[in-house]
């Protein structure tokens, strides 16, 4: 059920440590108005359905469909939202989840905790966030990642995300390290809007050079960061330094958490940070990393030294079409759905037949409720 398409030896390495372990699924909470801009998501219909995606998505992971969500889910035009497998997952293994706000413009309804950041501007102003934030996002990351992975002991620690718009930051945070990813990072989309995706990501760190002359990255990527990142990325980059001193971590998600290790390697170079990165991987689905129309596997070969790894889920015999709509190129990924299905299989042994059943079931639940399916933050 699982595939290992980067550091084969590593990965596989992984994969045993902790095949029979529970994980914990910490999940951040970010925004940033980058994801307003017209056309940039599919993680909802409109801008302003999109302002409030990533509450919506951890209302849902929380409570699944056993309470009205306080917050009105947006529509979702091609298929279902991936937070629907994240939570059919976690529900039925009671995997614990802890929900971290690094930074929403409306306080969410369930349980989480509030890391007094704030929403991002818009990547093409080159000025995404003051860097007091940054650092104490940083800082606060840090702090829990220890105390995440402390508590995980021999299990590990699943780090997944909800920021729309974040595959945007993810190819600018990539390009300000000197990644050359033109055209590689993934979107929401069927066809990934490599073009508009690029113009903005360069937009905004021209704009950041033009008004800072910055030091560079070597000393710290913590203003770059602030330039054109987003509130997620330095919150869940600092907790996988900091868990992995413990046990394994897992980052939940296709480029973004590419990016997000890249960074995380920055920082423990730039800050003398100790870490242990042979015990960290990143988790999506084959639909992220075989997405035809961009390159996660050669972004991953790019960053270098951790381990690609993906469940191999299908939908392509669901009998529901918002599912199958996956098998399409539509969604792909989001809310550590992807490890959370790679989780599945290595702590109780599903297989396929096990995971199609819970998700179709939830699926089934909420259209008996006549519910809209929860739009996420997939694939920014």
């Amino acid at each position: 059920m699982n595939r290992v398409y980067t550091q084969t030896a590593q990965g596989q390495h992984w994969l045993r440590r902790y095949r029979g372990h529970r994980p914990r699924l910490a999940c951040v909470l970010g925004f940033t108005d980058t994801g307003l801009i017209p056309g940039i998501s599919a993680a909802g219909a409109t801008p302003d359905d999109r302002r409030t995606t990533a509450i919506a998505d951890a209302e849902f992971l929380w409570q699944g469909a056993t309470a009205p969500p306080s917050h009105p889910l947006p529509p979702l035009l091609e298929g279902v939202s991936p937070v629907l497998i994240a939570r059919a997952i976690v529900a039925t293994q009671v995997i614990p989840v802890i929900l971290f706000n690094a930074g929403l413009p409306l306080v969410p309804s369930v349980p989480n905790i509030d890391f007094q950041g704030v929403p991002a501007n818009c990547v093409s102003t080159g000025q995404a966030m003051p860097l007091s934030t940054v650092e104490m996002l940083f800082r606060k990351g840090l702090a829990w990642g220890h105390r995440l992975g402390s508590q995980a002991d021999s299990d590990y620690v699943i780090l997944g995300e909800c920021v729309v718009g974040g595959t945007t930051t993810a190819l600018a945070l990539l390009l300000g390290l000197g990644f050359p990813v033109t055209d590689k990072i993934g979107s929401s989309h069927p066809t990934c809007n490599h073009a508009q995706k690029q113009e903005i990501a360069l937009q905004g760190l021209e704009r950041w050079r033009a008004m800072t002359q910055p030091e560079p990255i070597t000393s710290s990527p913590l203003p770059l960061v602030a330039a054109i990142g987003d509130p997620m990325q330095i919150v869940v980059a600092a907790m996988a330094i900091g868990a992995s001193c413990h046990g394994g971590v897992m980052l939940a998600g296709g480029t973004q958490m590419l990016a997000v290790y890249a960074l995380a390697r920055s920082l423990v170079q730039a800050h003398c940070l100790s870490w242990q990165p042979e015990k960290i991987v990143v988790g999506t689905t084959r639909w992220v990393a075989e997405d035809p129309t961009c390159d996660t596997v050669g972004v991953a070969e790019l960053v270098g030294t951790v381990p690609l790894i993906a469940t191999e889920l299908s939908f392509a015999a669901s009998r529901y079409e918002a599912l199958r709509r996956y098998e399409a190129g539509f969604v792909k990924e989001g809310v550590a759905a992807g490890g959370c299905a790679i989780a599945a299989n290595l702590y109780q042994h599903w297989q396929q037949p096990q995971l199609l059943q819970v998700i179709e079931k939830l699926y089934a639940t909420l259209l008996d409720q006549q519910l809209p399916p929860p739009v996420s933050s997939f694939q920014h």
